[in-house]
């Protein structure tokens, strides 16, 4: 019994001993994960914004009605009414960088600005180089045809002939859905979407093929006076969506959260009729 009691002692004496020496360990640990995390809240690109006191955001001025230079040189567009929103959200100003379309996601990568906001179409392709928050808004690759050829093609899929010139902009979706879509056509790249469409609407191209957005203002302004044919329904599925750095848990939920918040209480709506609802501002637009 002595035995017993004493083996019983000397086991409660070792587990205590053993809690004890675990707790400064626990403690370490635990003191460790709180710096982690603080460390990783340091390196968040919107800690960056709010201690800089301003966000700082890609874009490219030529893409209607989401990004355009107005007559007094400002950059508008629903894009930056929704920029607008997200800066006063933070707390900061609002800093527009424009730059070339081709150096747009390498610009991000090298810290040139804190998100990407032009009308940027979200692929797997450039989801390889940066991250994208929830689309914002829907689009698809339409066609703008030449009134010469408006009784002789009738779809999209008409326009896969190598006797069928076809136009888009340099690097962007529709491009990619010419050469994916309409491979036997003759295709023909230009700098900017406006080139590409007045390309058809001379009679040097037979169709343009571009986001829905852009070819209904083109259409509305110039294309169906001069006769052109629009072919309106998207023969793509394209979202558009805010681009940033890979790496950035807190910045995407701040982005997705305010996005779910906008489209819930009539800002995002308001901001949407203004631009899609209506050409009163096009006047204002340099042309």
């Amino acid at each position: 019994m002595k035995r017993l009691i004493t083996l019983i002692a000397v086991i409660s004496t070792m587990l205590f001993l053993f809690a004890c020496s675990q707790q400064p360990q626990q403690a370490q640990a635990t003191k460790e994960d709180v710096n982690v995390r603080l460390e990783l809240q340091k390196a968040s690109t919107l800690e960056k914004i709010v201690n800089r006191g301003s966000l700082r955001v890609g874009t490219e001025a030529g893409y209607m009605p989401f990004e355009m230079t107005d007559k007094k040189g400002n950059v508008v567009g629903f894009d930056m009414d929704l920029l607008a929103e997200m800066a006063k959200a933070m707390g900061v100003k609002l800093e527009i960088v424009n730059t070339a379309w081709d150096g747009i996601i390498p610009g991000l990568m090298s810290d040139k600005y804190d998100i990407i906001a032009a009308g940027m179409t979200i692929n797997q392709e450039r989801n390889l180089k940066v991250n994208f928050a929830d689309p914002y808004i829907i689009v698809g690759q339409t066609v703008l045809l030449n009134p010469k050829f408006a009784d002789e093609i009738h779809s999209w899929k008409d326009l896969n002939d190598p006797k069928y010139t076809i136009t888009s902009k340099l690097g962007t979706t529709g491009e990619q859905a010419v050469k994916r879509l309409l491979p036997k056509a003759t295709y023909k790249s230009f700098e900017m979407e406006d080139q590409a469409m007045l390309e058809t609407l001379n009679g040097k191209a037979v169709a343009t093929v571009y986001d829905l957005p852009m070819c209904s203002i083109f259409y509305t302004q110039r294309g169906k006076e001069a006769g052109m044919k629009f072919l309106d329904k998207p023969f793509t599925y394209e979202p558009l969506g805010w681009a940033i750095n890979k790496g950035d848990p807190d910045f995407l939920n701040w982005l997705n959260n305010f996005l779910r918040q906008m489209k819930n209480d009539g800002r995002y709506e308001r901001i949407y009729n203004k631009w899609f609802g209506s050409n009163d501002w096009y006047e204002e637009i340099a042309h």
